[in-house]
């Protein structure tokens, strides 16, 4: 598959020779920018027969207080990460996911509807994206977790969405992250089990990255929730 990148100050898009059939939204770790996983999407080979818009949306810069108060690209604000009662960017990671809820909403008007359209995410990406995911009130076509968390954790049972309480949610971790400790995105797997959501998940002998055989996943994963059939 090929694809025509178009640039903005919001966003990357890699748009698909053939008229896109499915959207997937993918969101940049902390202090990276939307470039950052473009390379990936040639990793993935995805056939010819199914023709993926990806966006890839910059992050606005603001102050991160586990980095000295320095502004960079950052969904939300990281005050702490884990400990028992982590103090959370509420604010900062609604307004996030008002921005991914912004590009389906574009989707949607571009003739995709929410049901052809995969939230994904790295890192606090990966966050943003379950927590918006779970919330959508339109079922999306699939939710991708990378190296991540679920954040706003107590209040997800109140504010999940009917439509997507069988969501395919793909969540993969490196084994040996010292970024996001693998234990985290353990628990996060455990308490989404808890409220009936079914998460496939995957390991990887890997740090706070990604690796060819997650691509591969990752690739195996979009074509059998992508693909359309029947």
């Amino acid at each position: 598959m090929s694809y025509t990148q178009r640039e903005s100050a919001e966003c990357v898009v890699l748009e698909p020779a053939a008229p896109a059939i499915a959207a997937v939204i993918w969101l940049h770790g902390l202090g990276a920018d939307g470039f950052d996983f473009v390379p990936v999407v040639d990793e993935l080979k995805l056939p010819a027969t199914l023709p993926v818009r990806f966006i890839f949306p910059h992050a606005r810069p603001r102050p991160v207080t586990i980095n000295n108060g320095y502004v960079m690209r950052a969904w939300y604000d990281i005050k702490q990460l884990g400990g028992r009662s982590p103090v959370e960017d509420d604010a900062g990671i609604r307004e996030s996911a008002q921005v991914v809820n912004d590009y389906i909403q574009q989707q949607n008007a571009a003739g995709l509807p929410t049901a052809r359209i995969v939230v994904a995410g790295f890192s606090q990406g990966g966050a943003i994206a379950l927590h918006t995911g779970v919330r959508c009130p339109q079922r999306l076509a699939g939710i991708l977790a990378l190296s991540t968390y679920l954040p706003l954790q107590s209040s997800v049972a109140a504010e999940a969405a009917p439509a997507n309480r069988d969501v395919p949610i793909l969540m993969c971790h490196g084994t040996y992250d010292p970024v996001v400790p693998a234990a985290m995105g353990v628990a996060s797997r455990d308490a989404l089990q808890r409220l009936g959501y079914t998460v496939d998940w995957r390991t990887y002998p890997m740090e706070h990255s990604v690796n060819a055989e997650e691509i591969a996943d990752v690739a195996s994963w979009m074509e059998k929730w992508l693909t359309v059939t029947g």
